[in-house]
């Protein structure tokens, strides 16, 4: 049985782990007794579950009572009430679940499958309503996805072996919509509090089943359930050389992609260096994935410690460019020489329309000139888009103008993510992963500072206000008031570098063409009001 996740402390309680510390089992029960009252509908029916399972999967033996045949009766007259009224109160929903876990948790099987077969399929045929504004879950204390897997384990042992395996199939379509079985097998073996009786048998008789929807499904496009379960069952009675088969024959991305990841969680890099090799050969979708593979050989490659990972990183790039591979092609450099010879090179091989990335290349390359174009042609809306070069120049010709090194560094993460920091957010797992060398750390291997060149600067202020022009328009025009923040932002960069008449008449002339835009003006107000103070 899974444990229940615990609830991160509030403000001003960061002492309750202490606390919880020192109370004996006794203190603790009286505790959640005297809680228990206080709680509302949901939230009680949360703990009951929680603290039901955590106590049925303790090794002490307990289980819950099991529902008696007159409550199992009156849970299923309740279902098809509701159904036939077509609502229900989600209390009185959750109540009769927890007699359906009860039940199962207690073996009773049949009387399992019986209530959770008579509520969750109505609940998630929307016949049940209760009162949900999308999804019945978010109504319910009990677990959904919990029931549906105790449902399809509740069929399981019910079944005869001979049609075990037809049953389990037929179950989890029943529940598909109430619950989770991307990987059902280990979705089952979550929730038994027994083992499954003749699972080496069972498990030859599912992979055969879902093998035979596999071919019945044949040249499809996606990656659709019997595949996903076919690759669960194999990989349990083969191990990776039958991901290998599958992954061969097909020539899938989903297919090729689960042999390799089975091989990298074994750690057996050097297999996995070959497999992911191969993958990039033979993968059918060469424009989709070919690059993903290619990432996958380098990653390989770099927990072997071998000296081509450059040129790995390099071959990834040109095979699907993308400004995170162009990152840890030109991270790796090492020395500016070779930086900027990478980024000569890159520049001649760059896709046309990769605006992001040809920026970056000119600015390591000194290309001022071209840069500015970039961004002054660049359109005024969809800055979002991973190509647009604005969130990358503009705080990049920022500081090359000598603007404060903090001010994009706070606000604009503020008013609109840069992709490139997404990229760049360190993992949660403990996995291992490639570099991701953030944009400054290339700058600063390049060694760019502050230009020294007048006409440059003007030519790359210049540049900046026509790009937060052209912004201002596309904004006002679609009334995307909740970008306004944002451009005015931009505008008062712009004001923050450059002290001149030119630029002073500039925001005079933005401010009396947009006065009817109030909005504007007061974000205007704001920003141009602390870059002036940082001056």
């Amino acid at each position: 049985m899974k444990r229940q996740k615990v609830i991160p402390s509030c403000s001003g309680s960061s002492n309750i782990d202490g606390a919880l510390a020192s109370l004996d089992a006794e203190d603790l029960r009286d505790l959640i007794r005297d809680i228990i009252p206080r709680l509302d509908d949901k939230t009680l029916a949360r703990l009951n579950n929680a603290i039901i399972e955590l106590a049925a999967a303790g090794k002490t033996g307990w289980k819950p009572a099991g529902p008696t045949d007159e409550e199992i009766a009156e849970a299923l007259a309740f279902a098809k009430a509701a159904k036939r009224v077509g609502s229900a109160d989600p209390s009185e929903v959750d109540n009769y679940l927890r007699q359906g876990s009860n039940a199962f948790l207690s073996k009773n099987y049949h009387a399992a499958s019986q209530i959770f077969h008579s509520l969750l399929l109505p609940l998630s045929e929307g016949e049940i309503d209760l009162g949900q504004d999308e999804m019945f879950e978010e109504m319910l204390g009990m677990d959904a996805s919990d029931c549906a897997a105790q449902y399809v384990v509740a069929v399981y042992m019910t079944s005869p072996l001979e049609q075990r395996a037809d049953a389990v199939y037929r179950a989890i379509e029943d529940m598909r919509e109430a619950g989770s079985f991307w990987e059902p097998l280990r979705e089952m073996e979550r929730v038994a509090v027994e083992p499954l009786p003749d699972f080496d048998i069972f498990l030859r008789q599912w992979r055969d089943l879902v093998q035979e929807a596999c071919k019945g499904e044949c040249n499809h496009q996606w990656d659709l359930d019997s595949d996903r379960w076919l690759r669960e069952a194999v990989r349990r009675m083969d191990g990776t050389e039958g991901l290998a088969g599958i992954a061969r024959s097909t020539r899938r991305s989903e297919d090729l992609q689960a042999w390799c990841r089975a091989l990298m969680e074994a750690e057996d890099w050097n297999a996995a260096l070959a497999a992911y090799e191969e993958a990039a050969e033979i993968v059918i979708d060469k424009a989709y994935s070919e690059g993903d593979f290619l990432d996958g050989g380098a990653l390989a490659a770099q927990e072997l410690g071998r000296k081509d990972l450059p040129e790995r990183f390099e071959l990834a790039w040109r095979k699907a460019p993308s400004m995170l591979r162009l990152r840890r092609w030109l991270g790796s450099s090492g020395s500016r020489g070779i930086l900027k010879r990478r980024a000569a090179a890159a520049f001649e091989a760059c896709p046309t329309k990769a605006h992001r990335q040809k920026a970056l290349l000119c600015i390591l390359l000194g290309d001022f000139e071209t840069a500015a174009k970039l961004l002054a042609s660049a359109p005024g809306l969809g800055w979002s888009n991973s190509e647009h070069p604005g969130h990358l120049l503009f705080p990049i010709l920022f500081r090359l103008l000598g603007g404060d090194t903090g001010y994009f560094e706070h606000e604009s993460r503020r008013l609109a993510a840069d992709i490139d920091e997404l990229e760049s957010l360190p993992s949660d797992c403990d996995e291992p992963c490639l570099p991701n060398p953030s944009v400054d750390e290339i700058i600063a291997l390049a060694g760019l500072d502050k230009l020294g060149v007048d006409h440059e600067r003007a030519g790359l202020i210049k540049a900046m206000r026509e790009a937060v022009r052209k912004r201002i328009k596309g904004l006002t025009e679609r009334k995307r008031r909740s970008h306004y923040g944002h451009a005015a932002f931009l505008a008062a960069a712009c004001v923050a570098v450059d002290e001149s008449s030119t630029t002073s008449e500039w925001i005079a002339a933005i401010r009396s063409e947009y006065r009817r835009f109030p909005a504007l003006q007061r974000e205007l107000d704001r920003y141009l009001s602390r870059a002036r103070k940082k001056d």
